[in-house]
């Protein structure tokens, strides 16, 4: 089965994921089938970047998301609230 996750990259205490598409039964480090996008939690806000196309034609095929991942598409496909303007 494939799934979508994340691959640690980075240095010590300063981790960079790429999200990728992997067979569920290798380990974290080997080799991905594609690169859907990048990662970043120690920026401010959290820096994500996903082609959610790629990642929906996975989907299709039956690729399973991992819980951080599912989190991600969901921050990403939920469009932003507009701001509230202040009323004089």
């Amino acid at each position: 089965m494939m799934t979508m996750r994340l691959q640690r990259f980075g240095t010590k205490k300063k981790p960079t994921y790429r999200i990728v598409v992997m067979d569920s039964k290798r380990a974290r480090q080997s080799q991905a089938l594609d690169l859907l996008g990048t990662y970043n939690p120690l920026d401010e806000p959290a820096g994500v970047k996903l082609d959610l196309k790629k990642a929906n034609e996975w989907i299709a095929k039956g690729c399973r998301p991992s819980s951080t991942v599912q989190s991600l598409l969901d921050r990403l496909a939920k469009p932003k609230k507009p701001a509230r303007s202040a009323k004089a």
